[in-house]
Formats: structure tokens, sequence, C-alpha cells
């Protein structure tokens, strides 16, 4: 264990111990035999201290009535995708042209198509396109984001000018015109769509995790590890990213639900899951040419993305309530 003690009030730094400086000074009346007594009961205390940060925060969640709403109906969703082939009392694609235009009915919840597929069922497997493009895009462009931001705010100079110019170009881009091109030069498919999303929305993951780092790396602690001779690798998977995660998380569910609507958006378009695969998006672009006679082709898809958006938006603003302490009563 590498530990430095500063002698102007008393505190040890560890290097490999998360960077922080402890909280419990050496008082001059006190004098510990064994450092490595003092160390272990520094980690329990720590550790103990971590798990009631935990608990507080999940206690919180649990009291935001915002949260539990938008959490329960993301659950929802999700089991819903997952079981779908267990839930649908029909196939997506099974053609019934006796029923076609058929509507809501004890048979048929929610109606049928111009082909009389079942749209509830329909419905049911447009949950998987939408929740994977959704979870996959944002994932990617996380990774990417969280990647180039760390490298920008970490070592400054030339990487930061090149990453923030990048950034800089792309973000003026609006982002479904951006994705349209992407989609349109790779093809129409439900794996270019996911790939269009994530090299789209990456921006925002960068200029935060930027600015976080460009902040975090004047602290006290990343100087100590610095002196400590601790490797840049370790300084930033350490140190840096765990103490910028709360903000990334927030952004990350204020990303999906836009990730739903351009999904959504680009399947209407005929860009993203292709025919027999249900999409949401797709669904209500064949119900616009029978809005007048057969309007639940078109409203019920739309009902759903209008939840799941509101669900997520709901949960991201609880969680960023929680994780931000100055916005706290």
């Amino acid at each position: 264990m590498i530990s430095k003690y500063s002698k102007d009030n008393m505190y040890r730094m560890d290097g490999y111990l998360g960077g922080h400086v402890l909280e419990r000074p050496y008082t001059s009346d006190k004098v510990y035999g064994k450092v490595g007594e003092q160390e272990a009961r520094d980690i329990d205390d720590n550790h103990q201290r971590y798990r009631d940060i935990r608990f507080d925060l999940l206690r919180s969640l649990l009291a935001n009535k915002k949260a539990v709403f938008g959490s329960v109906v993301i659950l929802l969703f999700i089991l819903v995708a997952i079981l779908a082939p267990y839930i649908a009392p029909y196939s997506y694609d099974a053609v019934d042209l006796p029923n076609m235009l058929k509507a809501p009915s004890v048979s048929h919840p929610l109606g049928t198509d111009e082909l009389g597929r079942d749209i509830f069922s329909r419905i049911i497997y447009g949950a998987r396109v939408s929740l994977k493009v959704s979870l996959f895009s944002v994932g990617i462009a996380l990774i990417i984001g969280v990647v180039l931001g760390a490298l920008a705010g970490y070592f400054g100079g030339v990487v930061d000018y090149i990453i923030s110019g990048l950034t800089d170009i792309v973000w003026s881009f609006p982002v479904t015109l951006l994705a349209i091109a992407f989609v349109a030069a790779l093809g129409p498919s439900l794996t270019n769509l996911i790939l269009a999303l994530a090299l789209t929305g990456w921006t925002g993951f960068t200029r935060l995790v930027r600015g976080e780092f460009l902040a975090i790396r004047e602290k006290e602690f990343i100087a100590a590890a610095k002196a400590l001779g601790i490797p840049n690798r370790k300084i930033l998977f350490r140190h840096m990213i765990p103490n910028s995660l709360a903000p990334i998380i927030v952004l990350a569910t204020m990303e999906l639900p836009k990730a739903i609507i351009v999904e959504s958006s680009l399947s209407f378009l005929g860009l993203g899951a292709q025919p027999p695969t249900p999409s949401w998006g797709s669904i209500m672009s064949a119900g616009r040419s029978y809005i007048l006679e057969a309007p639940w082709i078109f409203l019920f898809p739309g009902l759903v993305i209008a939840i799941l958006v509101l669900a997520v938006n709901l949960f991201g603003d609880a969680l960023r309530d929680t994780l931000d302490p100055k916005l706290k009563n």
C-alpha cells in the first residue's frame, strides 16, 4: 500500500483506495501503533459510507412517485418484449384477409390492419424492436462518447482540440437528418439503424464527460494520484470515470426516449425494420392510408410510444433529482 501524509492538515491520502482524502484526521493525542490496522478501519468506514449512500439513493427513488411509475412501466414493457411469443394471441405476420380492417373486438382487442393481422400482437412484437434499437444505440453511443470525452478532458491540448472540433461538427447537424443520411448510405435495416443512431448520438456524452473531467482533473486527489506515480489508465478508470457516473447515467436515461422517437420516425419512413418485422413506426406508416376508415391502426402504436417515452422521461427526471444534490429539497 502506497501512502502519503500531508503535514499541513494531517490527513492521509491513499492512492489505491480511490484517491480520496479521508475525512478522519490523525489527531495528535492519539497515536496509532500499526498503520495497517488503521488502514483497515478506514477502508471499512469508507465501504460502510458508500453502502449508506446507495441505500439513501434507493430510498429516495422509491419515495419519488415519478420514479416508481416510470420504473414500473419500463419493466412492464421489458417483460412484454421478452415474453412476446407467450403473450401475443396471434403471430405478428399471420395474414387473415377475411378479417382485414376489423374494429377492436373480443377476438382482436386492438383491431386488425389491411392484411387482417392482429394489431395487438404486432404492437407486442414491436416492443422488441423499439427497445432493442434504443438500448443498443444508446449503449454504443455512451461507450464512444465516454472514451472520447475522457481523452479530451484528461489530456487536453491537441487531443482536446481535435475531439472537440469533431464533436462540434457532428453536433451542428440535426440528429434525425444525419441518421437518415447514414441509413440511406448503408441501406435500410435494423442493424444499420442502430449504427446510425449510435454514430449520431455520442456527441452529448462526449461534451458531458469532457466537462466533468476538466473539473475533476483539478481536484486534490487527482494531483495526489499523479504524484504517487499511478498510471493514467488507472487514474481514468479508478478515479475519474467513477466520479462522473451520476451525470452519465442521467444523460443515458434522457437519450433513451429520443432514440425511441427517432427509431419510430425512421421506421415510419421505411428506413428501419423491414417487413414483415413489426415496428411501432412501420405500423403507423401502414395505418396512415386508412386513418379515416381504420384509425385504430394509427392510434394505438402512437399511444404506446407516448406512454413509454413519458415513463422513461419521468424516471430520468427523478433519477436526476436524486443524484444531483443541488436539486434536493
